[in-house]
């Protein structure tokens, strides 16, 4: 089943192009991560997928229902948290997850609601206007989980939190998939959206350039990971065994440790074992995989060649692409 589909989805503001011809599937139950630097076109995906915004041209299914002409299908069954929400200062916090329940028509204790997103009791009594903004985004987040939404739309859901908080979020989307939530999670932290996304596609001047797991982005595009082996004696014979692997495209020494890149994640236990059969004595073994910082950097830095080659999207990002005019606030 696919949660969120969209075919040639081009919107344009006079002559600028904010998405062009984007072709997406979100699949039922998986978090799935929209990333792409500043002005790249989230917020104007996300703004169209909520019929917030109408595309100039192309279309757009959301549960399966067409996002412009049965947006009142739609409504009931997603949650959103935007990016920068903005509370009413007079209400309390219980008083908005309440209005929140009483719009959707819902049957939810708010209380519950509250505690799930770790917003203490006497918190929940205060008027939002006193709110951090980490409060904020709890409050956000309680009131997007009205209804026990079949889709979450997050922006920028990390805003504001502490690391604690960062934590019990990322806890809280993996909980929502694990029942069967989709979520639709757009982020420029990229750590996070590695610890919780199970695919990712990145957008960049309105194109998408990339949907794959990171682990397939990783294999792609190439980068791999750096294994250190620490050995009791590392000479050119280990060097040399290490490299005649297959997957691994360089192997150096220095001292008692072994590098090693890596391209194949199969080629790693190989490493091991064939060192091993040789005769060798190794103390400790570290890891490195290439960071989704790295990845984004070669999909978003202009590195075309390497991201035509990862399988992915590969439209002529030559025309003119900028930023949307029209409240572009996540990028």
């Amino acid at each position: 089943m696919v949660a969120i589909r969209t075919s040639g989805l081009t919107k344009r503001y006079g002559d600028l192009t904010a998405i062009a011809d984007l072709d997406l599937e979100v699949r039922e139950g998986e978090v799935f991560g929209f990333l792409g630097p500043n002005g790249a076109g989230k917020s104007t995906t996300i703004n169209t997928l909520l019929d917030f915004t109408r595309p100039t041209e192309g279309s757009a299914t959301v549960l399966g229902y067409d996002a412009q002409e049965e947006a009142d299908r739609i409504s009931p069954r997603v949650g959103v948290l935007p990016e920068g929400f903005d509370c009413y200062p007079r209400l309390t916090g219980r008083r908005h997850v309440e209005f929140a329940i009483e719009t959707k028509d819902a049957d939810d204790d708010p209380d519950d609601l509250l505690e799930r997103v770790g917003l203490a009791p006497e918190d929940r009594r205060r008027r939002a206007g006193e709110y951090s903004t980490g409060m904020r985004q709890r409050l956000a987040m309680a009131m997007a989980l009205v209804g026990d939404p079949d889709l979450l739309i997050m922006d920028e859901p990390s805003s504001g939190l502490d690391p604690h908080g960062i934590r019990e979020m990322q806890e809280l989307v993996r909980s929502e998939a694990d029942s069967g939530t989709t979520v639709f999670f757009s982020s420029h932290i990229l750590e996070h959206v590695d610890a919780v996304c199970d695919r990712i596609g990145v957008l960049n001047d309105g194109h998408l350039v990339a949907v794959d797991t990171i682990e397939g982005l990783r294999e792609s595009i190439g980068g791999g990971a750096t294994m250190t082996l620490t050995l009791a004696d590392a000479d050119e014979h280990a060097r040399e065994t290490a490299a005649s692997i297959e997957g691994v495209t360089a192997a150096s020494v220095s001292g008692q440790t072994l590098e090693c890149s890596v391209v194949d994640p199969l080629a790693k236990a190989t490493v091991v074992t064939e060192l091993t059969r040789t005769g060798a004595t190794i103390h400790d073994i570290r890891i490195e995989e290439v960071s989704l910082e790295s990845l984004f950097t070669t999909l978003t830095n202009g590195d075309s060649e390497r991201a035509q080659r990862s399988h992915i999207a590969s439209e002529d990002t030559t025309e003119p692409v900028t930023q949307n005019p029209d409240s572009e606030v996540a990028g």
